[in-house]
């Protein structure tokens, strides 16, 4: 046990482990996760509702979302910062909200360095990041030593606003990390040079703040143990830096893995579940202090295993608390058919906040909007039909029967309508869990479903029901092209559904989001549910032979299909993918060898295979397979219908715009759509 945790905490966190769930509050930690809430007007009150949703729902100990010591570490002009007392009122709000819920709650402290999205970065030396325009001004000893007294300013603000400690951000690339590593700390002072002076910038944070906020607070030190890029620390240094973390005052050390400007996937949905935790219980055989492992955990079943297997002594999760924040009680329960489960999209969450926007949950739209969503009854019970269960119509009967209305519900085959489809991408497989999670919840909630039935105008018409909800998606568009009706030609809907009829030369039309997604299906590699070919193909070595933890190996992988991905558009294919997902998309088929064309017209398709006009220039390509993803068409003809002889009609979904199809956005108007019954 160090010397500086309190024994308090140890009572509150280290019991003995259940067979069961039922420890699992006082292992669990909710990650650090930015909302934007901590900007908006009235930002912290709506944030308390967030928090306090989380805490009541059994999370035991709860990170904030990162907030900067100092004007110049913030992550852009107008993110969080406490440095003045007049901040702390505030944060109060957020405190009071979780401590009356007998959980703990413990700051962030996160300086972005050359993470800055603004002039004024600085860091350790003046060397720009790729994923930022700015270039940072290298921080003088002066100035180094006036960060590390702001640190310990922001963490006893914090501790007079009542947080239960701070967590000090080491990893991810951020400031901090930026001093660890070699490729962006070029000093030759004592801040430089030898691993040990690059460490001091961390441990004289630790130490300090110790000093300064006495024993009886939490110190939880994020570190890097995987950099991921060639020039990170070996695992020799790893170890090194987390028996100084300890031995400076930390209480515990979090789990940082990876730095966000390296293209290794570490969060979304491609990555393994629980697919870092082993790196965790390698550093435990090497301090004494709790360690805490996180990334893509994200079920009861996950936690308990980690814990069992003694790979961390707590499991900390962010997105899970996203999209159920009764997460932890539904476990105690043994419910975890009935937890709502984060499929690591990033659509809600990760993707908004790059946009300057409220993060939320595809899976989960109330989430960082609960007080506008409150979870009350309706004023007078309503009978409310469904027509559609793809993943709209599914999220409208959950919201309308959570609110006490009488729902039933058709689908003309079963439920989860295009989600079923992306549930048979490589890499998507957990999709499936949202169908199966909306399908309990209905069940619980006394819906009436009937599957396998297509509803016809006379029994709507005939209806009584006080509101009609029209969720009947879309089917794929054929594109206008002479020969789209030959054989070699099928739907994205037909080649999902049959993937091992598709022969070895494939064209596929449209590079949208399903384009993107067929062609990842036809060029994955037989296996590649194994956990150990996923890590040899993006490049990690688990047994940390190199600096970083990467393999020296090709990563390439050349798969027996030759596909061709098209697009009319002379512009990058993918360019409207998802932010923090799309490069792993087109990295993925980079690397799989797809041949990706823009800037084309399709002339026709005969014998002969698919024939184009590339840049002006006429091309056949040789395939056996054409493959159509030009955008869907609503399903709308049944609402158009009623709602032209008066029927209470609504409609959501791809039936309302089939442009753009997007679950976040389905689902999301399925629950607002509840809310107006």
């Amino acid at each position: 046990m160090n010397k500086n945790t309190t024994e308090s905490y140890f009572t509150f966190m280290m019991k003995p482990l259940d067979l069961g769930f039922t420890q699992l509050r006082n292992r669990t930690v909710m990650g650090s996760m930015h909302t934007g809430l901590e900007e908006s007007w009235n930002g912290y009150a709506k944030l308390a509702g967030f928090y306090e949703e989380r805490a009541r729902g059994g999370v035991a100990l709860i990170v904030t979302g990162g907030i900067s010591p100092t004007f110049r570490g913030r992550l852009s002009l107008f993110a969080s910062q406490l440095s003045i007392f007049f901040q702390v009122y505030k944060h109060r709000k957020v405190v009071r909200a979780v401590h009356d819920n007998d959980a703990k709650i413990c700051l962030q402290i996160l300086h972005a360095g050359r993470y800055a999205y603004h002039p004024f970065a600085v860091a350790p030396s003046a060397i720009k990041s790729p994923i930022s325009p700015f270039s940072p001004k290298a921080l003088t000893d002066r100035q180094i030593r006036k960060l590390i007294k702001a640190y310990v300013n922001t963490a006893n603000l914090a501790r007079k606003a009542g947080y239960d400690g701070v967590e000090i951000m080491g990893s991810e690339g951020y400031l901090i990390n930026q001093f660890v590593c070699s490729n962006t700390n070029k000093r030759t002072d004592q801040w430089g040079g030898a691993f040990e002076n690059r460490i001091r910038f961390s441990l004289e944070i630790i130490r300090s703040i110790r000093e300064a906020v006495g024993q009886n607070f939490i110190i939880i030190y994020r570190l890097s143990m995987l950099d991921l890029h060639k020039e990170g620390s070996d695992w020799a240094e790893v170890v090194q830096h987390a028996r100084a973390v300890e031995d400076a005052g930390a209480t515990l050390i979090n789990t940082g893995i990876g730095w966000h400007e390296v293209r290794i996937p570490t969060i979304a949905s491609v990555v393994p579940e629980a697919g870092f935790t082993w790196v965790t219980r390698k550093l435990k055989q090497s301090v004494s202090i709790p360690l805490i492992t996180s990334n893509r955990i994200n079920s009861p079943e996950l936690v308990e295993g980690c814990l069992q297997r003694g790979e961390a002594d707590m499991v900390s999760m962010a997105r899970p608390f996203l999209a159920d924040s009764q997460f932890v009680h539904k476990a105690k329960k043994n419910q975890s058919h009935l937890i709502n489960k984060c499929i690591a999209c990033n659509q809600g969450c990760l993707d908004r906040i790059f946009k300057l926007q409220r993060a939320t949950c595809m899976v989960n739209p109330r989430a960082a909007y609960e007080a506008d969503y409150p979870l009350t009854g309706a004023g007078r019970t309503k009978n409310i039909v469904v027509v559609g269960l793809g993943v709209a119509g599914l999220s409208c009967a959950y919201h309308a029967a959570m609110r006490g209305h009488k729902v039933t519900a058709y689908d003309a085959g079963n439920l989860g309508g295009q989600f079923v489809l992306a549930a048979e991408i490589p890499g998507k497989e957990v999709y499936w869990d949202t169908i199966r999670y909306f399908e309990a919840q209905l069940s619980v909630l006394n819906v009436e479903v009937r599957r396998n039935h297509k509803v016809v105008f006379e029994e709507l018409r005939d209806s009584y029901a006080d509101a009609i909800v029209f969720a009947t998606g879309v089917t794929p568009r054929l594109p206008d092209i002479p020969g789209i009706d030959h054989f070699s030609v099928i739907d994205y809907e037909t080649a999902i559904n049959n993937k091992t009829a598709i022969k070895n030369k494939v064209a596929i039309i449209g590079a949208g989001g399903i384009g993107f997604d067929v062609a990842e299906m036809l060029v994955a590699p037989d296996g590649s549910d194994a956990d150990s070919d996923w890590y040899r193909r993006w490049g990690i070595d688990k047994h940390y032979r190199n600096r970083g933890g990467l393999l020296d190996e090709d990563v390439n992988h050349k798969p027996e299909r030759t596909v061709y991905l098209l697009q009319r558009k002379d512009e990058k294919l993918g360019k409207h993918l998802a932010r923090t997902t799309g490069w792993i998309r087109r990295l993925t088929l980079k690397r799989a060898g797809v041949n990706m064309l823009s800037d084309l017209s399709y002339e026709k398709i005969d014998d002969y295979g698919l024939h184009i006009r590339h840049k002006g220039k006429p091309e056949t390509l040789a395939v056996d397979n054409v493959i159509i993803c030009a955008g869907q068409q609503s399903d709308d003809v049944l609402y158009r219908q009623l709602n032209d002889i008066g029927q209470p009609v609504h409609v959501i979904g791809g039936a309302k715009k089939a442009a753009e199809l997007d679950a976040e956005t389905a689902i999301r108007e399925g629950m607002e759509l509840a809310y107006d019954f």
